[in-house]
């Protein structure tokens, strides 16, 4: 999905330098949104309402065209439930209208990716949902149906294991208010004028900024993995705020707590992996920050395990502007893959971490919550890199800094 982001001071300078005559939004712009509908394949009906918001302001070179926060209303076009094991769900949404300036303007969109989903999406825009055959515990089925013919015994005693411990895989298609989406327009879009940047209009610069850059300059960037010792993700966000400031901000942004690593946790994770479905409570690895794990972990997840935004944030031994100081670092989950040197599912990174580090910013300048914003260079840090598990790590090194309220 695509991420942008602005410091307080461009936002200011544009703001005022906005012209009052028309703006035409290009076809292939893409809008990122979130769902204020739950949709399901169980109950959805061609015709039902779905309505969603633009989650991060579009820009038309150097004009804020689509605020973030702006309405956009859709229906279900198409929705089929499986007859069959072999056959998929489908689902197909049709936004057509989005709210600007105070007016109800027509688009032309297609839907073009479901952030964090397991389904696929065609370049029609339809939504393909999986098999249960395709899921590990589809597949540990198939092989105690092959295992019944020989030993019928040891078979029914494996299947009651496996009854105890996994549920089938829902092959429905559900996505929770929440869900975040990619669409594209296929047609301009005008607008009488630019749209604004929505709640980030409110936002301003950092104050003292001497003893801002001061601060930045002292903060390490670079994580450690606890087991083995190797170094690992870069820090690229620095909130300044009260420790419930930041619980709520996140929560205010629909990301939830992690839970900490346990044997029940664990086992909650594998049903989440063979039955691939969410857990939005999953554990993470530990990371170190000047030898020290991280206070809280907070995660966005879609309908699978196998893909989530989550970052790590540790309170750092300063204060700045008489507020506690927390160093982030926020990566992508993109899959998983098996490690041979660690013999365990490790989860596999989007190596353009400054992404993350904008769609983070994007989702708590939504909520309202925060005063201000600086984007502060970092010479020292490297631009290219590798995290404990061998992911790229790519960065411009920036370190987004945002004070909240």
């Amino acid at each position: 999905m695509r991420r942008e982001l602005a410091t307080a001071g461009a936002i200011c300078v544009l703001l005022f330098s906005l012209p009052a005559f028309g703006l035409e939004v290009p076809a292939q712009t893409e809008l990122d949104i979130r769902l204020k509908t739950k949709i399901s394949t169980q109950t959805a009906k061609p015709g039902d309402p779905v309505e969603a918001i633009v989650i991060a302001p579009v820009m038309v070179g150097s004009q804020f065209a689509v605020p973030a926060g702006a309405l956009v209303h859709g229906a279900i076009d198409k929705t089929t439930q499986p007859a069959t094991p072999d056959e998929r769900a489908v689902l197909v949404i049709k936004f057509t209208s989005i709210e600007i300036n105070g007016g109800n303007l027509p688009i032309a969109a297609k839907l073009t990716g479901i952030d964090n989903a397991r389904e696929k999406l065609d370049e029609q825009g339809q939504i393909n949902g999986i098999l249960a055959s395709e899921t590990a515990t589809g597949q540990i089925d198939t092989g105690l149906k092959k295992l019944e013919g020989k030993y019928s015994g040891f078979a029914d005693v494996l299947s009651a294991v496996k009854s105890a411990v996994l549920k089938p895989a829902d092959t429905d298609i559900t996505y929770e208010a929440g869900a975040e989406m990619e669409l594209q327009l296929t047609a301009p879009l005008t607008l009488s004028q630019p749209g604004g940047p929505g709640p980030a209009a409110s936002i301003r610069p950092i104050a003292q900024e001497a003893a801002l850059l001061d601060l930045v300059a002292r903060e390490p960037f670079q994580t450690m993995a606890q087991r083995p010792s190797k170094p690992s993700d870069v820090t690229n966000l620095l909130l300044i705020g009260s420790a419930d400031a930041v619980e709520a901000a996140f929560q205010a942004a629909g990301w939830s707590n992690a839970a900490k690593l346990s044997a029940q946790a664990k086992l909650e994770t594998f049903r989440a992996l063979a039955e691939d479905r969410g857990y939005s409570e999953a554990p993470v690895s530990v990371l170190l920050l000047d030898g020290k794990p991280p206070d809280r972990v907070f995660e966005k997840l879609n309908n699978t395990f196998e893909q989530r935004h989550h970052l790590r944030v540790w309170q750092r031994p300063v204060t700045f502007l008489g507020l506690p100081v927390w160093a982030v670092a926020a990566t992508h989950d993109t899959g998983i893959s098996f490690s041979e040197q660690d013999r365990t599912f490790i989860h596999k990174i989007d190596s353009q971490i400054d992404r993350e580090r904008a769609k983070v910013v994007n989702d708590l300048i939504l909520t309202g919550r925060v005063q201000a914003l600086e984007l502060v260079d970092r010479p020292n840090v490297p631009q290219h890199g590798q995290n404990a598990t061998g992911d790229s790590l790519d960065t411009d090194g920036r370190l987004a800094v945002l004070v909240l309220n």
